[in-house]
């Protein structure tokens, strides 16, 4: 089992009856710190036919500290930008992440956009968490001859705080998932060595760009560029696709990301699907996040609870939220909110283990031979 261990607290939200806006579920939610010091999640919010907004709310805390319920006070993005939309009177703001970008000095989301193009990664910013304003598509250098522009993205968060580039430069780092060829809603795997990577699976990769100062003082974001695979499925429950949950957060073993892994399960959910999507850990280098110092070799968090086991999508535990506790004097201890079957949100205790175990397979993976798009 992992060093690292997670505790279920209860679901922290459920869709409102009687709400439109909630009528097909309320999940994968963004968690942060606002400079009140209370903490908010952006949930996104699905109306019928999968129009998703991403909402506001304030989490509730009980007496001993702990999450209990929310406060809703509205939607923080409707789709309006053409790349937001759909024909048809159909949008998607989708599963958002939220960082306080300290060069910056404000707050930044980074969402999935989904048009008919297909999903893409979005920029917003913000000085209080109420108002937002769109940066646009994010936009990405080529990658070995390949546009990644024209790419479905997902998964996308970023750093907090500059990290060198490979060239050594201190640069702005976004972390994502950009669906390649082999990778493509494939749902079967070539049998392999057990301890294997399947470059050819969706993959965890790290971009960079540089932050330029305007002459009014406002900042800009270049084209995102040395991109670099950080990781790709490895283990048996992540063999179908791998992507990024929480944003990073420096602990005492260095930035830690808990992450969701997709395999196959024998038995489908009520829906049909056969697959599972479960949740782990990974520690990069605080010097060189490149590196990778530890990475759980089982799930910290698995579909268990009939709440994540049945839903909108079943066998699902999707993080994305996370809160360190530094307000209950605990900086070893982080809260995580997550997607449960699409449905609703739940909320787990995660302890940061004193030393950092011992792993098989440390380091980064190496970048895979060229790679060509799929359809």
């Amino acid at each position: 089992m992992s060093g690292f261990q997670m505790r279920r607290l209860w679901p922290i939200m459920t869709p409102e009856p009687g709400n439109p806006q909630e009528a097909e579920g309320v999940l994968n939610p963004a968690a942060v710190r606002g400079r009140d010091g209370e903490l908010y999640l952006f949930p996104r919010l699905v109306a019928r036919g999968n129009y998703s907004r991403i909402g506001l709310a304030r989490v509730l805390f009980n007496g001993d500290g702990d999450p209990f319920g929310v406060e809703r006070l509205g939607v923080a993005l409707d789709p309006e930008a053409d790349y937001e939309k759909r024909p048809g009177g159909g949008g998607g703001c989708e599963d958002p992440r939220i960082t306080f970008v300290e060069p910056l000095g404000k707050y930044v989301m980074t969402y999935t956009a989904f048009s008919s193009a297909g999903p893409r990664i979005a920029l917003a910013v913000s000085d209080d968490l109420r108002r937002w304003e769109r940066l646009g598509l994010a936009r990405f250098g080529p990658y070995q001859g390949i546009e990644l522009d024209g790419v479905d993205d997902k998964d996308a968060t970023l750093f907090p705080v500059f990290i060198p580039n490979p060239s050594g430069r201190p640069e702005l780092a976004m972390l994502h998932r950009p669906l390649f060829a082999g990778a493509q809603r494939g749902e079967s795997v070539t049998p392999q060595a057990p301890d294997a990577a399947d470059l050819d699976r969706e993959s965890i990769w790290i971009s960079y760009t540089r932050l330029t100062q305007e002459s009014d003082g406002s900042h800009r974001l270049g084209p995102f560029t040395s991109h670099h695979r950080l990781a790709a499925p490895l283990t048996s429950w992540e063999r179908l696709k791998i992507g990024v949950g929480t944003p990073p957060v420096l602990t005492r073993h260095g930035w830690m990301v808990i992450y969701h892994g997709v395999s196959e399960v024998e038995a489908p959910a009520r829906d049909g699907r056969s697959r599972c999507y479960s949740a782990g850990v990974m520690v990069l280098s605080s010097a060189h996040p490149r590196v990778i110092r530890y990475r759980s070799t089982d799930p910290i968090l698995a579909p268990e609870l009939p709440e994540e086991r049945l839903g909108t999508v079943g066998n699902v535990v999707f993080p994305t939220g996370i809160d360190r506790r530094d307000d209950l004097g605990s900086p070893d201890r982080f809260d995580v909110y997550y997607g449960m079957a699409d449905d609703r949100i739940g909320v787990a205790r995660l302890d940061v283990p004193e030393l950092l175990p011992a792993v098989r397979r440390p380091g980064p993976v190496a970048d895979p031979v060229p790679v060509t798009l799929g359809s």
